[in-house]
């Protein structure tokens, strides 16, 4: 056989110990820069390293220390849904982006629609089997419950976690969620300065924290503006909107604007509303994405930077798997990208039927 085609054999500390005449320890310490050679040993050691181009095998490193290097993600998400939701992909992409540099991995299991009482409970046996087998260091928490027993089991398990979308505040030193009430401004703001004053606001699941604290900042904000807002709850699925406009849009007849919770309820929305022959209803997503800017009409939408949450997230992670105290920071703010289904308000009465 030609040596050309023969596959590398992996060089071990022992055999560099062996080539060195010096004791597997030695050359441990040395590769890893620990107290216990002199300089002569270690540049001996290093060099032999550059010379067979060798890197440490990142599980015996894990293994050396107690760890994993892998972090854990649960989804009440379904798996074919998943690659629908922009937001999630972002997000996604953020947190692997900074354990790639961090030398970490990710395990990302998914259990099922957030408000589907089917799998109430699976994501706790997950995070339960994930700490009998010490599979992972420690976990992101996503999608925080109004009633949520993650935090208070993760705690009881002694695994290290986060709660996406909390920080602490730096103002007030308290941990608060992300600044949905400024958010909210945004969108407020933008559709009464184009004379609306009777909207829909179409949320997610109001199981969840951040839905019920967006509802709440969206009401109050409107009432100092004199606006009216009627709330219909949605899933963030397309088919979902589309069954909620369909079951309610005889009773938006005096409503000009919708505001929607995602990206993907946005376009069924969307959708049915053009259908029927009310296309000139404004339109606000809270999560901006490509899908609001190749929409026809492109929809106005809040880009709230789910790439550099996940960074910071996966961040704040790696910290609490170190013991490291947190850090206060502020919010990352999102901005409003205007687009054509920023309409001006129809005049009133103009959609009775």
């Amino acid at each position: 056989m030609d040596n050309q085609n023969k596959p590398a054999v992996r060089v071990t500390i022992h055999e560099m110990a062996r080539r060195l005449g010096l004791s597997v320890a030695s050359v441990s310490y040395a590769l890893n820069g620990r107290p216990g050679v002199g300089q002569a040993t270690r540049e001996r050691v290093l060099a032999l390293a550059r010379e067979l181009d060798w890197h440490p095998s990142s599980s015996a490193r894990a293994l050396s220390r107690s760890r994993t290097d892998t972090i854990g993600m649960v989804l009440r998400r379904d798996p074919e849904l998943l690659g629908n939701e922009p937001y999630y992909m972002h997000l996604l992409s953020g947190v692997e982006s900074v354990l790639s540099e961090a030398g970490q991995s990710l395990m990302l299991r998914m259990v099922g629609r957030a408000q589907d009482s089917e799998v109430e409970g699976r994501d706790i046996d997950v995070y339960r089997r994930w700490s009998v087998e010490r599979r992972v260091d420690g976990v992101i928490v996503l999608d925080r419950l109004i009633e949520d027993p993650r935090p208070a089991l993760l705690q009881s398990l002694g695994m290290p976690f986060v709660m996406h979308g909390l920080r602490i505040d730096p103002d007030t030193g308290q941990r608060v969620i992300e600044d949905l009430v400024t958010d909210a401004c945004l969108i407020v703001d933008h559709l009464s300065a184009l004379g609306h004053t009777e909207i829909v606001a179409v949320t997610g699941p109001l199981a969840l924290a951040h839905e019920v604290a967006r509802r709440d900042a969206v009401a109050a904000e409107s009432v100092e503006r004199g606006m009216r807002v009627m709330f219909v709850e949605g899933d963030y699925t397309r088919a979902g909107a589309e069954r909620v406009v369909a079951e309610r849009l005889p009773q938006w007849r005096r409503a000009t604007a919708v505001i929607s919770s995602n990206d993907v309820m946005a376009l069924g929305i969307q959708r049915m509303l053009i259908d029927a022959g009310r296309a000139d209803m404004a339109m606000v997503s809270w999560d901006d994405s490509m899908l609001c800017e190749i929409s026809v009409p492109s929809i106005t939408a809040l880009a709230r930077h789910p790439e550099e949450q996940g960074r910071r997230t996966a961040r704040l992670l790696l910290r609490a798997i170190e013991s490291e105290p947190e850090q206060p920071e502020p919010a990352i703010p999102s901005t409003l990208i205007v687009r054509k289904t920023s309409a001006p308000a129809c005049q009133e009465g103009s959609h009775a039927r």
